[in-house]
């Protein structure tokens, strides 16, 4: 029986403001498989992205577990949710959250050569990935020099690179023209259907949202299929 890559068991978020509580989120469930679309939206301040931060082990639930490859954030410390994270998830921003000083292969070999590989296998690696997001020649260009599908391209080549079993995304079409959005879409499909990875898309886009398998919205702190 093939292994959720991603699993949420009943998770509530409350935060505390001055004297009063705040729940973000609900009693929340999710079970997400390989090669799985899934997109989530909701209006601003419906807690999005603090789901997000709880899918990708940058925060904890107030209550309930988030398991990512079988295992618990909140059984691990800190340093081993981040090298869980490399090994099994990528993360695509709205902001590309490229290094400014390094070029697009290095930026994509920075996850592989957090994990210790050599620079060697890591330029390699990198490369086959700008390969397969058409950025081979725009390889040695630093981000100022690219534009913003170039750089969303580029990002999403990063956070393939480890072979991760899902990609974790946030708004990354929102600073993308039509066209450019289309093309970032296309590229999603295409690397799901061929590697097997999931991907878990927050979204205000709702061209992107209907392209997905999937349509979860966040409301008041409870997800709803829609």
């Amino acid at each position: 029986m093939t292994q959720a890559v991603l699993k949420c068991s009943n998770i509530s978020k409350i935060y505390t403001e001055g004297p009063q509580d705040v729940q973000v989120l609900k009693q929340i469930n999710l079970e997400i498989m390989p090669g799985d679309r899934l997109a989530i939206i909701g209006s601003s301040g419906s807690g999005k992205t603090t789901l997000l931060n709880m899918l990708g082990g940058l925060d904890l639930p107030s209550s309930g577990e988030v398991l990512l490859a079988g295992k618990n954030y909140a059984q691990l410390n800190e340093k081993q949710r981040g090298q869980l994270r490399n090994r099994h998830l990528g993360f695509v921003y709205q902001f590309h959250h490229l290094l400014a000083e390094f070029t697009a292969l290095e930026n994509v070999a920075m996850p592989l050569l957090l994990r210790g590989e050599s620079m060697a296998v890591a330029k390699q690696q990198a490369m086959q990935l700008l390969e397969r997001v058409n950025m081979v020649d725009r390889a040695t260009h630093k981000p100022a020099e690219l534009s913003g599908g170039e750089r969303q391209r580029v990002a999403l080549a990063r956070a393939l690179v480890g072979e991760p079993g899902c990609v974790l995304l946030d708004e990354p079409t929102g600073n993308l023209d039509q066209h450019t959005a289309a093309k970032v879409q296309e590229l999603i499909h295409e690397l799901a259907e061929n590697s097997g990875t999931a991907f878990v898309i927050v979204t205000h886009d709702p061209q992107l949202a209907a392209q997905q398998q999937h349509i979860l919205k966040l409301d008041a702190g409870e997800l709803h299929q829609c």
